[in-house]
Protein backbone atom coordinates (compact mmCIF):
# COMPACT_ATOMS: atom_id res chain seq x y z
CA UNK A 1 0.00 0.00 0.00
CA UNK A 2 3.01 2.18 0.47
CA UNK A 3 4.05 1.82 -3.02
CA UNK A 4 0.87 2.50 -4.47
CA UNK A 5 0.88 5.72 -2.36
CA UNK A 6 4.39 6.64 -3.04
CA UNK A 7 3.35 6.36 -6.84
CA UNK A 8 0.17 8.13 -6.65
CA UNK A 9 2.40 10.81 -5.10
CA UNK A 10 4.45 11.15 -7.84
CA UNK A 11 2.36 10.88 -10.73
CA UNK A 12 1.39 14.44 -9.47
CA UNK A 13 4.34 15.27 -9.73
CA UNK A 14 5.34 13.96 -13.04
CA UNK A 15 3.76 16.27 -15.26
CA UNK A 16 6.80 18.01 -16.58
CA UNK A 17 7.34 15.99 -20.01
CA UNK A 18 6.27 17.63 -22.96
CA UNK A 19 3.89 15.20 -24.76
CA UNK A 20 4.03 16.21 -28.72
CA UNK A 21 0.92 14.10 -29.69
CA UNK A 22 -1.29 11.92 -28.77
CA UNK A 23 -4.08 9.75 -30.82
CA UNK A 24 -6.48 6.65 -30.15
CA UNK A 25 -8.28 5.18 -32.68
CA UNK A 26 -11.60 6.64 -33.54
CA UNK A 27 -13.53 3.62 -32.92
CA UNK A 28 -11.74 2.66 -29.52
CA UNK A 29 -15.09 3.22 -27.28
CA UNK A 30 -17.26 0.37 -29.26
CA UNK A 31 -14.24 -2.35 -29.96
CA UNK A 32 -11.24 -2.00 -28.48
CA UNK A 33 -12.17 -0.80 -24.94
CA UNK A 34 -13.53 -4.11 -24.29
CA UNK A 35 -11.06 -6.47 -26.45
CA UNK A 36 -7.46 -5.07 -25.72
CA UNK A 37 -6.29 -5.35 -21.71
CA UNK A 38 -3.98 -7.83 -21.22
CA UNK A 39 -0.61 -6.37 -22.35
CA UNK A 40 3.24 -7.26 -22.75
CA UNK A 41 5.32 -4.27 -22.56
CA UNK A 42 8.57 -4.03 -24.86
CA UNK A 43 11.12 -1.02 -25.29
CA UNK A 44 13.01 -1.74 -28.21
CA UNK A 45 15.93 -0.27 -29.19
CA UNK A 46 17.88 -0.55 -25.62
CA UNK A 47 18.02 3.08 -24.41
CA UNK A 48 21.79 4.01 -25.02
CA UNK A 49 22.28 0.72 -26.20
CA UNK A 50 21.88 -0.17 -22.05
CA UNK A 51 19.71 -4.05 -21.57
CA UNK A 52 19.53 -2.89 -18.19
CA UNK A 53 18.21 0.68 -18.87
CA UNK A 54 15.43 -1.10 -21.17
CA UNK A 55 14.36 -3.49 -18.92
CA UNK A 56 13.53 -0.03 -16.64
CA UNK A 57 11.93 1.39 -18.88
CA UNK A 58 9.45 -1.45 -19.47
CA UNK A 59 9.33 -2.36 -15.94
CA UNK A 60 8.64 1.46 -14.75
CA UNK A 61 6.06 1.11 -18.25
CA UNK A 62 4.78 -2.15 -16.73
CA UNK A 63 3.89 -1.09 -13.43
CA UNK A 64 2.29 2.34 -14.60
CA UNK A 65 -0.28 1.11 -16.87
CA UNK A 66 -1.15 -1.56 -14.42
CA UNK A 67 -1.80 0.79 -11.46
CA UNK A 68 -2.75 3.64 -13.36
CA UNK A 69 -4.82 2.81 -16.63
CA UNK A 70 -6.57 -0.40 -15.81
CA UNK A 71 -4.62 -2.04 -18.14
CA UNK A 72 -3.03 -5.61 -17.26
CA UNK A 73 0.13 -5.75 -18.35
CA UNK A 74 1.43 -9.21 -17.68
CA UNK A 75 5.10 -8.87 -18.90
CA UNK A 76 7.55 -6.55 -20.19
CA UNK A 77 10.49 -6.84 -22.31
CA UNK A 78 13.70 -4.87 -23.19
CA UNK A 79 14.95 -5.93 -27.16
CA UNK A 80 17.82 -5.12 -28.55
CA UNK A 81 17.75 -3.75 -32.36
CA UNK A 82 15.17 -2.01 -34.33
CA UNK A 83 12.03 -3.89 -34.20
CA UNK A 84 12.00 -6.28 -37.28
CA UNK A 85 8.17 -7.64 -36.61
CA UNK A 86 6.74 -5.33 -37.30
CA UNK A 87 3.11 -7.27 -36.82
CA UNK A 88 4.35 -7.94 -33.25
CA UNK A 89 3.45 -11.72 -33.78
CA UNK A 90 6.24 -12.47 -32.01
CA UNK A 91 4.86 -10.94 -29.05
CA UNK A 92 1.40 -11.77 -29.11
CA UNK A 93 1.43 -15.23 -26.82
CA UNK A 94 -1.29 -17.16 -25.87
CA UNK A 95 -3.18 -14.97 -23.03
CA UNK A 96 -2.03 -11.32 -24.67
CA UNK A 97 -4.46 -9.42 -26.61
CA UNK A 98 -1.93 -5.95 -27.32
CA UNK A 99 1.64 -4.65 -27.50
CA UNK A 100 2.60 -1.31 -25.47
CA UNK A 101 6.03 -0.62 -27.49
CA UNK A 102 8.37 2.18 -26.44
CA UNK A 103 11.12 3.04 -28.30
CA UNK A 104 13.07 5.53 -26.79
CA UNK A 105 16.22 8.00 -27.48
CA UNK A 106 18.24 8.56 -24.38
CA UNK A 107 21.14 10.49 -23.67
CA UNK A 108 23.18 11.29 -20.75
CA UNK A 109 24.01 14.76 -20.18
CA UNK A 110 26.22 16.17 -17.71
CA UNK A 111 24.00 15.60 -14.24
CA UNK A 112 20.63 14.33 -15.93
CA UNK A 113 19.38 12.96 -18.90
CA UNK A 114 17.27 14.13 -22.41
CA UNK A 115 14.50 11.62 -23.51
CA UNK A 116 12.47 10.90 -25.91
CA UNK A 117 9.77 8.43 -26.94
CA UNK A 118 7.84 7.30 -29.30
CA UNK A 119 4.93 5.18 -28.12
CA UNK A 120 2.33 2.49 -29.26
CA UNK A 121 -0.03 0.22 -28.49
CA UNK A 122 -0.89 -2.36 -31.07
CA UNK A 123 -3.71 -4.76 -30.84
CA UNK A 124 -2.59 -8.26 -31.69
CA UNK A 125 -5.45 -9.45 -33.57
CA UNK A 126 -4.23 -7.79 -36.69
CA UNK A 127 -1.43 -5.27 -35.67
CA UNK A 128 -3.74 -2.27 -35.73
CA UNK A 129 -2.47 0.61 -33.82
CA UNK A 130 -4.95 1.63 -31.19
CA UNK A 131 -3.28 4.77 -29.22
CA UNK A 132 0.13 6.47 -30.08
CA UNK A 133 2.12 9.07 -27.86
CA UNK A 134 5.26 11.15 -28.50
CA UNK A 135 6.95 13.03 -25.74
CA UNK A 136 10.10 14.18 -24.66
CA UNK A 137 12.05 16.24 -22.00
CA UNK A 138 15.38 17.04 -19.52
CA UNK A 139 15.68 16.30 -16.03
CA UNK A 140 18.19 16.06 -13.75
CA UNK A 141 18.99 12.77 -12.52
CA UNK A 142 18.68 13.50 -8.70
CA UNK A 143 15.65 14.46 -8.00
CA UNK A 144 14.33 14.01 -3.64
CA UNK A 145 11.14 13.25 -5.09
CA UNK A 146 12.39 10.44 -6.78
CA UNK A 147 14.85 8.89 -3.97
CA UNK A 148 12.66 6.24 -2.77
CA UNK A 149 11.75 5.04 -6.26
CA UNK A 150 15.49 5.22 -7.14
CA UNK A 151 16.15 2.90 -4.19
CA UNK A 152 13.54 0.13 -5.27
CA UNK A 153 14.67 0.05 -9.10
CA UNK A 154 18.57 -0.22 -8.27
CA UNK A 155 17.57 -2.49 -5.56
CA UNK A 156 15.51 -4.78 -8.76
CA UNK A 157 18.18 -3.93 -11.42
CA UNK A 158 21.35 -2.69 -10.09
CA UNK A 159 22.82 0.58 -9.55
CA UNK A 160 23.37 1.62 -13.30
CA UNK A 161 20.18 2.47 -13.93
CA UNK A 162 20.18 4.88 -10.75
CA UNK A 163 20.75 8.15 -12.79
CA UNK A 164 17.45 7.08 -15.31
CA UNK A 165 14.99 6.22 -13.05
CA UNK A 166 13.57 9.90 -12.31
CA UNK A 167 13.94 11.03 -16.00
CA UNK A 168 12.36 7.90 -17.13
CA UNK A 169 9.39 7.90 -14.54
CA UNK A 170 8.67 11.54 -15.38
CA UNK A 171 8.96 11.05 -19.04
CA UNK A 172 6.83 7.54 -19.40
CA UNK A 173 4.20 8.59 -16.63
CA UNK A 174 2.94 11.81 -19.10
CA UNK A 175 3.19 9.88 -21.79
CA UNK A 176 0.80 6.77 -20.37
CA UNK A 177 -1.55 9.29 -18.91
CA UNK A 178 -2.45 9.52 -22.43
CA UNK A 179 -3.76 6.29 -22.79
CA UNK A 180 -7.27 5.58 -23.12
CA UNK A 181 -8.68 3.11 -19.88
CA UNK A 182 -10.31 -0.34 -21.16
CA UNK A 183 -13.21 -2.00 -19.41
CA UNK A 184 -12.73 -4.49 -16.99
CA UNK A 185 -14.89 -7.59 -15.81
CA UNK A 186 -15.52 -8.87 -12.52
CA UNK A 187 -12.89 -11.17 -13.77
CA UNK A 188 -10.27 -9.01 -14.98
CA UNK A 189 -10.27 -6.98 -11.86
CA UNK A 190 -9.60 -10.26 -9.75
CA UNK A 191 -6.81 -11.00 -12.61
CA UNK A 192 -5.33 -7.76 -12.08
CA UNK A 193 -5.28 -8.04 -8.28
CA UNK A 194 -3.44 -11.23 -8.80
CA UNK A 195 -0.90 -9.92 -10.72
CA UNK A 196 -0.27 -7.60 -7.38
CA UNK A 197 1.37 -4.50 -9.21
Amino acid sequence: MNRLALVLGLVLLAGCATVKSSRVRPDYETVDKTQVKRLVVVTQPLPEGKQDVGELWSLIARRYVNQNRDFIAKTSLAIAGAPEDTAQKGLCVEGIEGVLRLSPDVKRTGNGVEAAVKAQLLRCRDGQEVWAAEAAGSWPSEDERYKELTVQYTGELGAEVAPYVGPTFRLLSATLDTLPRPTLSEADVEEKIELGE
